[in-house]
């Protein structure tokens, strides 16, 4: 008496449900990779990315302390921080990459009191270094650049600005 298994699977895997799996697994790393990078940090640690900034508009300062001009108009961004608009972040950013203790000295020494991003080679920003200082960038809910203000700004101005810009989006 012989014994034949009729149509036993045992032993065999199906080449499409490993192919299913291998992408699925490759997608899903991939994905958790892309969320847990950060586009740039702050003095004070905090890491962000423009992906998690979506939805908010976003201001970003450069500055430098050799440009007279920056650094008369700190005080008036620190007084725009004080008070941000709903869905807003203000960031401030040193045209000359510095390391995070040069940044922490200088930020004492002329007294900024917003928050100051950390340049390195990993900084990923949505706007190319501007050609002269100061410039502000102001970036949409959607990730993109909605205006460039090239020379000083005020708090009022900035607030005007921002809300001139919020006007046009709900158009």
């Amino acid at each position: 008496m012989s014994f034949s298994p009729l149509n036993s699977n045992v032993g065999k895997t199906n080449p499409l449900l490993l192919i299913t799996l291998f992408i699925t697994a490759s997608l899903a790393g991939f994905f958790t990779y892309q969320s847990l990078q950060n586009d740039f940090e702050t003095l004070d640690g905090q890491t962000y990315s423009w992906n998690g900034l979506k939805g908010q508009w976003v201001i970003v300062n450069y500055f430098a302390p050799w440009c007279a001009p920056c650094l008369r108009e700190m005080p008036e961004l620190a007084s725009f921080h004080q008070s941000l608009p709903s869905g807003t972040q203000l960031f401030a950013i040193n045209y000359d990459p510095k390391t995070k203790a040069e940044l922490t000295a200088m930020s004492k020494k002329y007294g900024i009191a917003v928050p100051v991003i950390v340049s390195s080679s990993d900084t990923k920003l949505p706007m190319a270094k501007p050609p002269y200082l100061p410039a502000t960038f102001i970036v949409g809910p959607d990730g993109n650049i909605k205006d460039t203000i090239m020379g000083e700004v005020t708090a009022d101005g900035l607030r005007q600005r921002l809300n001139q810009l919020k006007s046009a989006e709900r158009d």
